[in-house]
């Protein structure tokens, strides 16, 4: 009975060991033929934010447009298929992928160490860094104005991240969408909000009424296409295609068509985009 049981159970850690490596055998093979699944399907799914004006947001006739949405469309026109759009807030953006929801994240995605442990970044298009906006009547110029006050964010940002490790006085009021954050500043709920500087920018000149008191807090950081952790056909597609879009000048083209409209003359298209 005794050499029965042990029989059983050898069986089954080999059952199991087998099916592990049947199993990492799938996964591989899946991430090696990535790009060319996507091309037989004809589609690429996107991961795209909804509400972040003029990165990527639904114009009044429905149309998605912006930043993110004209690189993702060029995107799938050179890999030949169609662009499908998957909305995501900016918690969602790494679910989605893992989720197998999208093959690619185009959502004003920043680049940080412990993102990295769960996605892939390709090269970055985009550099920014945490900003700071308040009204113009009672604006905030320095983070030790903050200490004791709310601050508003947007969960699963750098803006969060920062606020969270580095300035503890702060508390924060976290909100799932920009949309939200935005009207919660508005109805006075907050001293300030905090989020990627270049797209306050844009805020700021539709609202202005309120300012960027603070322009930079901490280092910068880099705005880069995303895919699912492993995904190294689709992660050596992309990288080669922004090596080339660079070489042809697409991102500044990009910039002065979809972001330039929005910024006022303190930025410049070197403050944003990186084309090496």
């Amino acid at each position: 009975m005794k050499k029965m049981t042990r029989l059983l159970s050898t069986l089954a850690v080999t059952a199991t060991a087998l099916l592990a490596l049947a199993g990492c055998g799938q996964n591989q093979s899946s991430n090696a033929d990535t790009v060319a699944q996507i091309k037989k399907a004809g589609e690429i799914k996107i991961a795209v934010f909804g509400d972040l004006q003029p990165y990527g947001w639904i114009d009044q006739s429905g149309k998605r447009v912006g930043y993110d949405l004209t690189l993702a469309r060029k995107l799938a026109k050179d890999l030949g298929v169609k662009a499908k759009f998957v909305q995501v807030n900016a918690d969602g953006r790494v679910d989605a992928l893992k989720a197998g929801k999208v093959d690619l994240v185009l959502a004003n995605f920043t680049v940080t160490p412990d993102r990295k442990e769960v996605v892939d970044f390709a090269k970055p298009y985009m550099q920014v860094s945490v900003g700071v906006v308040s009204k113009k009547t009672a604006p905030v110029t320095k983070v030790s104005q903050l200490a004791g006050k709310d601050v508003i964010v947007t969960k699963g940002t750098t803006a969060e991240q920062y606020f969270t490790e580095k300035q503890k006085a702060v508390t924060l009021q976290k909100y799932d969408s920009k949309t939200q954050q935005f009207n919660a500043l508005k109805n006075d709920r907050a001293a300030a909000l905090a989020d990627d500087n270049s797209y306050l920018y844009a805020w700021v000149k539709n609202n202005p009424t309120y300012t960027v008191g603070i322009k930079t807090l901490g280092p910068s950081s880099y705005i880069a296409p995303a895919v699912k952790k492993g995904n190294k056909a689709l992660l050596k597609w992309v990288n080669q295609e922004i090596t080339k879009l660079n070489g042809n000048g697409f991102f500044k083209t990009d910039y002065e068509q979809t972001l330039a409209p929005y910024f006022g003359r303190d930025i410049q298209p070197e403050d944003i985009i990186i084309t090496k």
